[in-house]
């Protein structure tokens, strides 16, 4: 090809397809998970402490350190593999050893990650498990035994898995030492890779499931202060056909319960968009295992549809009413205030007929003020043109009265002239 300059995210947006290769696990090995979160605001957390953390683990052995800004590493820790990786919400770290313990699931496995070095994690533990991984015993009814002695038989949740090359078994309990247990049994002859796909995806079952239910604690949060809310919005509702309280009053209290579920909404919808997102995961990797029953067992898809599907169906019931009665309170309150313009042009209307009435009364009033005063200035007016005149009459051989009666007619049409122009020009200038 001709040279052609790359576009400056284009191998980072490949590499990213190529980051989190599946680890290749010899049988018998042990895989230790842990998972660890902040338990507010874990999406805006300092990222670089949980970097240091990680660093702090790996020089404790002198192993590698991961590139900076790396949001995921796989490298060695004594003599395990680990795997790091930085989610939107949390971190994983998952280790594997080669060979079991002896005693099925001791706790000294889990030793691989030290206690002081636990204690000082910036952030609280999510989920812990431990997977133990050996060979498939040739009798089917000895692994199903080992299975139902290791983990509770009423929650255990066992099937063939990818094509019946392996076995997986677990109860989802947390046993006396706080780790989840699981159980891998391989069919002999199954390359690396496949064994490491099958440890990662449980990793990935048991981590998904514990961050997704914590949407249902978010739920029953969200449901107690719905519940306080709806009584409140039902009877606003419902008394909107009623004259108390006045529909101001209802629309103020409306408005502040519409506020609180707006708030409430900011709250827990990342929480709630998050746990959608963790379950269709948790959904795909059971899927991808391709489970056959095994004697009658429950399948891990059929544990997860009787004991976590009613949660999620609880955490999405939960979040559409929100929804719903955000809806409820926003057409409450687009109805009171059409209500309310209503009755506010209703008195507009109402004002605006008194303030007719009375501009009638002033114009009444004015007209009758008009008439006095063309009497009153007609009366000096007549009294001082009589003043004038009065020569010119004497001359005429007119009395003082005559003269003052000829002129009461002409001086109160000019006066009623005078005063009707100068009212018709002033509503001529409005």
């Amino acid at each position: 090809m001709p040279p052609i300059e790359d576009h400056p995210q284009r191998y980072a947006t490949v590499n990213e397809l190529h980051a989190r290769p599946f680890p290749s696990l010899t049988v018998p090995c042990t895989a230790v998970l842990l998972a660890i979160k902040q338990p507010g605001n874990a999406a805006g957390r300092d990222r670089a402490l949980d970097r240091m953390h990680l660093l702090d683990l790996l020089a404790r052995e002198g192993s590698p350190q991961p590139a900076p800004e790396a949001t995921h590493f796989f490298g060695t820790l004594g003599r395990a593999s680990l795997k790091w990786e930085s989610h939107t919400e949390f971190v994983t770290y998952t280790a594997f050893s080669p060979g079991v313990s002896s005693r099925p699931f001791d706790p000294a496995e889990a030793d691989v990650f030290p206690d002081d070095w636990l204690a000082q994690a910036p952030g609280k533990r999510l989920t812990s498990a431990v997977i133990r991984v050996e060979q498939m015993p040739e009798d089917e009814h000895e692994m199903v035994r080992l299975a139902e002695a290791w983990f509770v038989p009423e929650s255990l949740a066992m099937a063939w898995v990818v094509d019946r090359t392996a076995v997986v078994a677990g109860d989802f309990r947390i046993d006396a030492a706080g780790q989840i247990r699981f159980a891998v049994f391989v069919r002999p002859g199954t390359s690396g890779r496949r064994v490491g796909r099958i440890v990662q995806r449980l990793c990935e079952i048991e981590t998904y499931r514990a961050v997704s239910m914590l949407g249902l604690l978010q739920a029953r949060s969200l449901t107690t202060a719905l519940n306080e809310l709806d009584p409140r919005l039902s009877g606003l509702v419902t008394g909107l056909d009623h004259a108390e309280p006045s529909p101001e009053a209802a629309l103020h209290d409306l408005l502040g319960i519409s506020a609180e579920l707006e708030s409430l909404a900011v709250k827990y919808t990342f929480r709630f968009a998050g746990t959608a997102a963790y379950e269709a995961i948790l959904t795909q990797r059971i899927q991808a295992l391709r489970e056959e029953r095994i004697e009658g067992k429950q399948t891990f898809a059929e544990f997860m549809m009787r004991r976590y599907d009613p949660a999620m169906r609880t955490v999405r019931a939960t979040e559409r009413r929100l929804g719903a009665m955000a809806e409820r309170a926003q057409r409450a309150a687009e109805l009171l205030r059409t209500r309310v313009d209503v009755e506010r042009s209703a008195r507009s209307q109402q004002l605006l007929k008194s303030m007719d009435r009375r501009s009638d009364l002033q114009l009444r009033l004015q007209r009758t003020v008009e008439g006095l005063s063309v009497v009153a200035i007609s009366y000096y007016a007549v009294s001082l043109l009589a003043y004038a005149a009065y020569p010119l009459g004497k001359l005429a051989g007119l009395s003082k009265e005559m003269l003052t009666a000829l002129l009461v007619l002409p001086v109160i049409l000019g006066v009623w002239l005078m005063v009707r122009r100068i009212r018709d020009h002033l509503h001529d200038d409005d």
